[in-house]
Order: C-alpha cells, then sequence, then structure tokens
C-alpha cells in the first residue's frame, strides 16, 4: 500500500513539473544569419623516390618531373566561398645529395601563376626534413584559383655520385587546408 502512494505522489510530481515548464518562441529568421567556416583538409601530392630511380642505365639522373591536373576549383560554389588556402610540404631526404624541388602553379594556357622552391640538403645520418607551407590569400588565392595543373619537378644538385645500388629515398609528403566560408 505504501509503495503505491509513492508512486502516485511521484507520478503527481512528474505531471506537476511538465504542465509549468516554459518554451520560448521560436526565431525562423535566425537562418538568414547563418553563416559556416567549414575548413577542409586533404593531400595534394606523394612521393617516394629511391636513390637507385636517379641512375638510368649507369648514369644519373638530373631532374625527375611529375605534372598533375587538379580540378578543385572548377566549381563556382568552391571558388565563391575559398578565402584562404594552406598548401603544407615536408620532404624527408635519406640520400647522400642535396636536391631542389621546384613546384609550378600552371594555368590552362601553361602559364606560370606561382612557382615554390624548397632546398632540400643531403643526408648527413640524422633526421633530415624541410617544411613548408605557403599561404594564399587575397591576389595571391585569386591566383591559386585560376590554376589548372602543378608540376613538380625535382632536380640533384652536385655531389657524390650515385649507382643502381645507392641507398635512401627522397619522400614528399602535401596538404591543403582550405578555409571556407559558407552564408
Amino acid at each position: 500500500m505504501k509503495l503505491l502512494t509513492i508512486k502516485r505522489i511521484l507520478g503527481l510530481a512528474v505531471l506537476l513539473l511538465i504542465s509549468i515548464s516554459c518554451a520560448s518562441d521560436l526565431d525562423f529568421e535566425q537562418v538568414n544569419t547563418l553563416k559556416l567556416e567549414p575548413v577542409v583538409v586533404t593531400n595534394l601530392a606523394y612521393f617516394d623516390a629511391k636513390a637507385s630511380q636517379f641512375v638510368v642505365n649507369g648514369a644519373e639522373r638530373n631532374v625527375i618531373f611529375d605534372a598533375s591536373t587538379i580540378q578543385i576549383f572548377d566549381g563556382s560554389f568552391f571558388r565563391q566561398r575559398l578565402k584562404k588556402v594552406e598548401l603544407f610540404f615536408e620532404l624527408q631526404n635519406t640520400i647522400n645529395r642535396a636536391y631542389s624541388l621546384n613546384v609550378l602553379f600552371l594555368d590552362n594556357d601553361n602559364q606560370p601563376l606561382h612557382a615554390l622552391n624548397l632546398a632540400i640538403p643531403s643526408y648527413t645520418g640524422t633526421e633530415n626534413k624541410t617544411t613548408k607551407t605557403d599561404i594564399f590569400e587575397g591576389v595571391q588565392l585569386d591566383l591559386l584559383k585560376r590554376t589548372t595543373n602543378i608540376t613538380f619537378e625535382i632536380v640533384m644538385r652536385p655531389g657524390g655520385a650515385l649507382t643502381d645500388s645507392s641507398l635512401g629515398s627522397l619522400k614528399l609528403r602535401s596538404s591543403v587546408t582550405a578555409y571556407l566560408v559558407v552564408e
């Protein structure tokens, strides 16, 4: 009997709390002032060039070249809402030879819009990482939006001879961080 009374009292208390709760009016106009600022991070390029790739038929090959087509700026949604871009490059050299990396941003007519040059010191037995962040805002961002091709050129600097059995590699990791504003 006591249990039934306690259940009734609790039930009445819950009913009373529900009936006196308050609610405010909803403001659907807030959707007109909504501003989203998403950040998108993605890979740009990656390679792992072995020391032996710089030797062809016993002769050193001074330049390795790669070009890639990018289509991220094709859509007007992305192009109109893009406010800032950061390109991050990390190179790790374990070859006893210095290199330079030339990154060239080209338009539809293969005209250069922007260039990035990185000096990569030779490997000396300790960790050898080179990093660079390139930030695009304002006029620089407008140039980047016109980019349709990116070329990567690795140039070997003078130094000790490489052979087919030379050890080590040159690794590139790069990413794009895009800052958008959606209103």
